[in-house]
């Protein structure tokens, strides 16, 4: 049976070699790093780039933090008043920010759960916001994501995918917050449901197909679009998505409520947000418009697989 610490050094790994290939392609800027302590238990490494040639602000970080069961968390998982619960944490968390609209921002999440009582699962995701949606791209990133899932299980990607699409959606705007991507959560070891009753080994080995196709999706796609020349209209375009971003993150995404309402590490967990954004008043783009092509696109149950 893996044990959490085989699974921890395998994130702490797997954020050295995202933070070395993010390096390499920005040419420029370089990871600082900052190591904290969580006030019940463990802590994490905060990684940060910032003012790079082709990334303005990212960030990838490491935690694994203990404590007790939070109340809500507690009246989610059904456990008893009574019972003793503790839990441990672990993951790496990823965001960038490019300075080029043409370069999309990325998210990426793997993470483990584990409870003293034994219960534990796997859950995590990666996303692409592209401030202007170039089809190709879109396909391709799919794509390299349907391969990674079918190695596991042929229903990963079809349910993963339909669950981003539901997930990094922004209803007050009637839009998904980019093309989305894969999500999943509450993957347990040989239970029916999200895991397909595959074992922990298994689950485990989809976990790391996930974290290691990161670095190679995002640096080609900086590798791509990093000289490409762009406009000061591009650029207002861009801080209005970042807007969309950070509304999303800040009113929806439940990992970010939740570290905030559980006393987390507020400085790692705003992390996500961007150094800029905009939000100007009923913004329309013109019609058939770079801008507005990417507006039609921002939406669930498009096939991106076989668009």
């Amino acid at each position: 049976m893996i044990q959490i610490d085989t699974i921890e050094s395998f994130l702490k790994q797997l954020q050295d070699n995202i933070c070395h290939a993010i390096e390499v392609e920005d040419g420029k800027a370089t990871f600082q790093e900052d190591v904290w302590q969580h006030h019940a238990g463990g802590g994490g490494r905060t990684r940060l780039i910032q003012n790079g040639n082709v990334i303005e602000k990212g960030g990838v970080n490491f935690s694994s933090v203990k404590g007790e069961v939070h109340p809500r968390l507690r009246q989610q998982m059904n456990l008893l008043p009574e019972e003793d619960c503790s839990f441990t944490a672990t993951g790496v968390s990823i965001v960038m920010h490019p300075h080029n609209p043409n370069v999309p921002i990325i998210h990426m999440n793997v993470r483990y759960f584990e409870l003293s009582n034994g219960t534990c699962w796997f859950g995590g995701g990666i996303d692409l916001t592209p401030h202007y949606v170039v089809e190709e791209d879109a396909k391709a990133f799919h794509q390299t994501l349907k391969a990674a899932c079918d190695r596991h299980h042929p229903n990963f990607y079809p349910n993963f995918k339909t669950w981003a699409d539901e997930y990094f959606y922004i209803p007050h705007r009637n839009e998904t917050r980019g093309i989305g991507g894969i999500f999943f959560d509450y993957l347990k070891p040989n239970e029916a449901g999200n895991g397909e009753n595959l074992s922990k080994e298994a689950l485990f080995a989809f976990l790391k197909s996930v974290g290691e196709s990161f670095a190679p999706i995002y640096t080609g796609l900086m590798h791509k679009y990093k000289d490409l020349p762009f406009t000061e209209e591009q650029k207002k375009w861009q801080f209005l998505r970042r807007g969309r971003y950070v509304e999303f993150n800040l009113v929806w995404d439940r990992g970010t409520k939740f570290g905030l309402e559980t006393n987390g590490r507020t400085e790692s967990i705003l992390m996500s947000l961007p150094p800029q954004a905009n939000w100007e008043y009923n913004f329309e783009p013109q019609s058939n418009s770079a801008e507005a092509q990417t507006l039609a696109l921002l939406k669930k149950g498009i096939n991106w697989v076989e668009a």
